[in-house]
C-alpha cells in the first residue's frame, strides 16, 4: 500500500482462504476457510509500525491482526489466537511472560537445493568448520552483517539480552528480553524478517529450519514463561518463602497433558522431526526437569522471582504466535483444572510412553486431528485447517523421491 493510502487510513483486506496457505503456495479445500472465501480486514498494530532500516527505498512494515468484517479477529489468525489466550488469563487476574530463544544458520547462498549447506567465506577468506562454539571470537568473519543486524535491532526497537555463536557450525543464537507475550511474538517475528534480509545485502542467506545440517544440532525456539499477578505483579509461581506454589505445579501439569496434542504446533513441518529424533539436547519429550536439557520442561535455576517453565520442544521454524499461544493455553489449562504433573526426572533417564510425543509430522498431525483439548482451546475451524494446510505440505513431501532413497534403495533386490 502507499504511504499515502495507509495514513489516510484506507482498509486493507485479503481473502480468508490466505490464512490457510501452505508454504508451497497452494491452498486446502475452501470448506476450510468458507465456502465464499470472503475477505477479512487487516488492522494494524499502532505500536508494531516501522520504517525498514535496511531498505535503501524507504518502506515501512506495519503488523496487522486480521479481523472478521464484522469486527471480530478471525479465528484463522495465529496472532488473534495468542491474544485471545493473553486475554483469557486477564480473565482470572493473570498476566503471562515469556522470552524466546531463537537459533539460527548463516549460510553461503546455495543456488542448488540438491547440495548441502555451506557456511560462508569469511573475511579471512576461510569457511567455519566447528570450531566456534560459544567463542567470543566466532562471528569475526561476519562481523559486517553482525554489524547491521545490531543496529537494525535497534532501529526496530528490538532489546537483544544475548547473542553467542551456537554448537552448529556458523549457527547463532540470540536471546529476546522476557516481556508481554505478544509483543515477544511480534519482535520475535521482525527479528526473522530482519534477519533474512540483511543477509542478503551481504552475500548470504540466513535459515531458520529446524534441522538444516545433518550430523549437527538443530534450531530451536525455546519459550521460557512465568505468570504475574496483574495489580503486584507477583510471580505466581513462588510464595512468600520463595517456594513453588500449586498454580507453578498445575502449570507443568497443563504442560504436560497438552504437549503431544500440539505438537504439530510446536514441530510444524517434515524438517522438524529430523531435529528432534536426532536430538543434541532437543528433547521430544513431556518430561520435567530442574535444569536437566535432556526434558522437554526445563526449570532454569533462578531465584524464586524469576521462577519460570522453558518449553524446549519448538524449534526455530515454528509460528511464534502460534507456539507461545499452545504452550500458554496448556499452562492455564492446568492451572484451571488443578492438574498435577509427573515427578520430575534428573540425571539419565528412561522417557515413560505416556510422555512420549509423536516423531513425524504424519503422527503429529492425526493426533492434533483427534484431540478435544485443542478443539476447546483453539476452535474447530481454526484446528481444523490447520491440519489441511500442513497435510497438503506432508502429501508434497512425500511425492518426492529423496536422494537417500536412490543412493541406498536403489541396488536392493
Amino acid at each position: 500500500m502507499t504511504a499515502e493510502g495507509f495514513l489516510e487510513g484506507r482498509r486493507l483486506q485479503m481473502a480468508r482462504g490466505v490464512m490457510l496457505q501452505c508454504i508451497m503456495g497452494g491452498y486446502p479445500p475452501a470448506r476450510f476457510y468458507g465456502c465464499d472465501d470472503g475477505d477479512l480486514a487487516l488492522v494494524p498494530d499502532p505500536t508494531q509500525i516501522h520504517r525498514l532500516p535496511w531498505s535503501q527505498q524507504p518502506r515501512g512494515l506495519a503488523i496487522c491482526d486480521a479481523n472478521e468484517l464484522s469486527g471480530e479477529s478471525s479465528s484463522l489468525s495465529t496472532r488473534g489466537q495468542l491474544k485471545a489466550v493473553i486475554a483469557r488469563y486477564a480473565a482470572v487476574g493473570l498476566a503471562p511472560v515469556v522470552a524466546t530463544e531463537l537459533e539460527f544458520f548463516v549460510f553461503a547462498p546455495n543456488t542448488d537445493s540438491n547440495q548441502p549447506f555451506l557456511p560462508p567465506t569469511g573475511l579471512d577468506g576461510r569457511r567455519e568448520e566447528g570450531h566456534s562454539a560459544f567463542s567470543v571470537s566466532s562471528n569475526n568473519g561476519l562481523r559486517p552483517f553482525f554489524r547491521e543486524v545490531y543496529e537494525c535491532m535497534a532501529a526496530l526497537g528490538l532489546p537483544r539480552d544475548t547473542f553467542m555463536h551456537e554448537m552448529g557450525i556458523s549457527q547463532f543464537e540470540i536471546n529476546l528480553l522476557h516481556g508481554d507475550p505478544l509483543l515477544l511474538a511480534d519482535q520475535t517475528f521482525l527479528f526473522k524478517h530482519l534477519l533474512k534480509e540483511v543477509a542478503l545485502k551481504h552475500g548470504l542467506i540466513v535459515v531458520c529450519m529446524a534441522k538444516p545440517l545433518a550430523h549437527t544440532p538443530g534450531s530451536s525456539m525455546h519459550i521460557h514463561q512465568s505468570i504475574i499477578e496483574i495489580g503486584t505483579g507477583r510471580n505466581v509461581f513462588s510464595d512468600e518463602t520463595g517456594q513453588p506454589t500449586a498454580a507453578f505445579r498445575h502449570f507443568i501439569g497443563g504442560q504436560q497433558a497438552g504437549m503431544a496434542d500440539f505438537t504439530a504446533l510446536f514441530a510444524p513441518n517434515v524438517n522438524s522431526y529430523q531435529r528432534l529424533c536426532h536430538p543434541f539436547a532437543s528433547p521430544n519429550n513431556a518430561c520435567w526437569s530442574h535444569d536437566n536439557r535432556s526434558a522437554g520442561l526445563r526449570i532454569p535455576a533462578s531465584s524464586p522471582v524469576a521462577r519460570r517453565v522453558e518449553n524446549r520442544l519448538p524449534g526455530a521454524d515454528a509460528n511464534p504466535y502460534l507456539a507461545i499461544a499452545a504452550s500458554l493455553a496448556c499452562g492455564l489449562y492446568g492451572i484451571e483444572h488443578r492438574l498435577e504433573p509427573d515427578e520430575p526426572v534428573q540425571g539419565e533417564f528412561q522417557v515413560p510412553d505416556k510422555l512420549s510425543l509423536p516423531c513425524t509430522l504424519h503422527a503429529a498431525l492425526e493426533r492434533l486431528k483427534r484431540s478435544h483439548l485443542a478443539i476447546e482451546l483453539f476452535g474447530k475451524e481454526f484446528i481444523e485447517g490447520y491440519v489441511a494446510s500442513k497435510t497438503m505440505e506432508l502429501t508434497s513431501f512425500l511425492d518426492e523421491i529423496t536422494p537417500w532413497e536412490r543412493r541406498v534403495l536403489a541396488a536392493q533386490a
